[in-house]
């Protein structure tokens, strides 16, 4: 699997010949979007920052997008989606929690989540996570210290930070850093890893690099 960060709460994931594209920006945010082929799209909040599917066609081809709490399973991936709070942009609206297991790996993508108290039916069916995507840039979602709460009680073998820089406030990657005690972390252009890469780790954070 290959994980590439596009900026705000948009990812790349690439595993074999299927691409999955988490929350991609759409032409009508402000912030730079990206174009690319994905078989798979996932939107966790209908917002021009994170709902840019028309970015993900290519040659006549569309992802399959799903946007919204359910089970799914496409071209062997499994997804659930879970139903929680954003206050993102100031609003109230519903942010989908997304489970997602491929490559006997279980991704966890918590979108622009604003409210840590996630109910005990959907930290149990989220299982053991493997890898955790969560906001920290505070600005109507988590900010770094409720980010590093929700991260200690999910309990997962890799963290990957998201929803910071020019979206979130000033400083929020370096605070979260420093909640975690992970300051010396440097970032990387992407992350490479298979299963067995996962054997021993027990809450690292893996900071990537805008593409």
């Amino acid at each position: 699997m290959i994980i590439t960060y596009q900026g705000v709460e948009f990812f790349k994931v690439q595993f074999g010949d299927i691409t999955i594209a988490f929350n991609p920006i759409s032409k009508d945010s402000k912030f730079k979007n990206t174009r690319f082929s994905a078989d798979i799209a996932l939107v966790s909040l209908n917002h021009p920052d994170m709902n840019g599917v028309e970015n993900l066609s290519y040659n006549g081809k569309d992802p399959f997008v799903v946007s919204g709490p359910g089970e799914y399973e496409i071209k062997g991936v499994f997804i659930k989606g879970f139903s929680s709070k954003s206050l993102y942009d100031g609003k109230e609206r519903i942010n989908t929690i997304y489970s997602v297991t491929l490559e006997n790996m279980n991704i966890c993508f918590l979108g622009a989540l604003s409210d840590i108290n996630l109910s005990g039916e959907v930290k149990e069916s989220l299982g053991d996570v493997d890898i955790l995507f969560v906001p920290i840039g505070d600005n109507n979602v988590l900010d770094a210290a409720r980010a590093e709460k929700l991260s200690v009680e999910i309990e997962p073998k890799i963290i990957i930070p998201m929803h910071y820089g020019d979206v979130g406030v000033a400083g929020a990657l370096k605070k979260y850093l420093k909640e975690t005690g992970d300051e010396n972390v440097k970032p990387i252009d992407k992350l490479t890893i298979k299963k067995k890469d996962l054997e021993g780790k027990t809450g690292d954070t893996v900071v990537l690099s805008v593409s």
